[in-house]
């Protein structure tokens, strides 16, 4: 951070320019601990975490939250835009489907790694926070299902994990495939039930829940609130990571490697990385616009057909939330490349660059630095949006970063610090991806 002061001495104007580096620990309200996470059942856990790698829950029995959430990938799925419903196999092996199965196209944002997202203080979820915290008197959340979301969720991850199973692309399915997206396309919430009664029906599940939840006495009284709840006991549990060279660091006085130590230094002095990197988390929870190349499908309004996402917007309406996204954590960032809401950057590196440098990075991004495996059908579209010239424009426009100048040196340093916020666990999750699941169906 730089401050400016002006100050009068004897008459005359006397300009001194203060750098003002955090180069002690940060307060202890950066530290992170199981303290700070929601208590959930361990044995809903267990229950969530057949259920997170069980393809039960899709409309076409065929994928999964693990398909694209994986245990391999550090919790994401290695690609800047996934193949959700009607592909095949995981991270940059996954392939499109054929036939009438094949995908129609490409899930539209980046797939967020699920690190800390138990955190007591987490309060807006996905990449434009459409699931998010409220103040209003009546219920707790604010989603896109509005008063059709079900009273009893045990926390705001168990909101959010009712969403994915109404997408389309990623594993409702389309509209005369299955019951669960005609449901869907008639009403938000219309999949639910019948998710929850596939579920239910099958004795394993039915006498876990019995077993598991105080106010279920039969497999019948199982409703997707139990489903949520249960999802919501696993990735809140098991993705939690508290335990880096950083959180040594600031816990003990460890001291960080060199390189890392000087990009720490950086990151919150020079580079300005803590203004919105902030906390224990690494994220303001907040929306800014970072100016990433755009490509893809876009995340569409049914009144915008445009291949462009508007980010904030798409969740409030309000112009000035164009092009703004939800500021990513960086626990673990360093194992769940590739970056941005798009996944523009395959590299920690670009993605420094970028962000210290957006609108020179933006300009000599190719589109061959986007992981997407081929799919000759969507092929042409993939970066059509590149084309459109008033658009681009639009989007040029709106822009929260500063240029900072970094040498190649900085960018390595900085780089060193955010591989010390990898968890010395953070392959070793305490449950794990199952081998089979109830259903039987096949596990990613």
């Amino acid at each position: 951070m730089t401050r400016l002061f002006s100050i009068r001495l004897a008459g005359l104007n006397v300009l001194a320019l203060l750098w003002v580096v955090s180069c002690v620990a940060p307060a202890r309200a950066d530290g992170l601990g199981p303290e700070d996470f929601l208590p959930f059942d361990p044995d809903q856990a267990q229950i969530g975490r057949l259920l997170f790698y069980d393809k039960i829950l899709s409309g076409n029995r065929n994928i999964s939250c693990g398909t694209c959430h994986h245990h391999s990938l550090a919790g994401a799925d290695g690609l800047s835009l996934g193949i959700g419903e009607g592909g095949s196999g995981i991270g940059p092996e996954r392939t499109p489907g054929s036939g009438d199965e094949r995908i129609r196209k490409r899930i539209p944002r980046n797939a967020p790694a699920l690190w800390n997202l138990g955190h007591r203080d987490i309060r807006v979820l996905f990449h434009d926070g459409r699931v998010q915290m409220t103040d209003y008197p009546h219920w707790a959340f604010d989603t896109p299902a509005g008063d059709w979301l079900p009273d009893g969720l045990n926390s705001l991850l168990a909101a959010q994990a009712l969403f994915p199973l109404t997408s389309e692309a990623e594993m409702a399915g389309n509209p005369g495939e299955n019951e669960v997206a005609g449901a869907v396309k008639d009403r938000i919430d219309g999949g639910w039930p019948i998710l929850a009664r596939r579920v239910r029906a099958i004795p394993e599940y039915g006498a876990m829940f019995v077993a598991a939840f105080d106010h279920v006495d039969a497999p019948e009284d199982v409703t997707i609130v139990e489903i949520a709840n249960a999802l919501a006991a696993f990735i809140g549990t098991e993705w939690q990571s508290h335990d880096s060279p950083y959180d040594a660091w600031l816990r003990d006085g460890t001291p960080l490697p060199d390189a890392a130590e000087r990009g720490r230094v950086l990151f919150y002095g020079k580079a300005g990385c803590a203004a919105c990197h902030s906390g224990p988390l690494f994220t303001d929870q907040d929306f800014h616009a970072a100016g990433l190349p755009a490509f893809g499908p876009g995340r569409t309004r049914p009144f915008d057909p445009m291949p462009r996402d508007v980010g904030r917007m798409g969740a409030t309406d309000l112009l000035e939330d164009a092009y703004r996204f939800r500021t990513p954590s960086l626990r673990n960032v360093a194992l769940t490349a590739p970056y941005g809401h798009n996944g523009a950057y395959p590299t920690l590196a670009g993605m420094i660059r970028h962000m210290a440098n957006p609108v020179g990075a933006r300009a000599r991004w190719r589109p061959q630095e986007a992981r997407l495996p081929d799919v000759a059908w969507l092929r042409d579209g993939d970066f059509a949006i590149r084309a459109d010239r008033l658009e681009m424009a639009r989007q040029a426009e709106v822009l929260d970063l500063p240029t900072i100048r970094l040498t190649a040196e900085e960018v390595s340093e900085i780089e060193a610090f955010l591989h010390a916020l990898t968890g010395a666990t953070a392959q070793e999750r305490p449950l794990g991806r199952p081998e089979t699941v109830p259903s039987g169906l096949p596990v990613d």
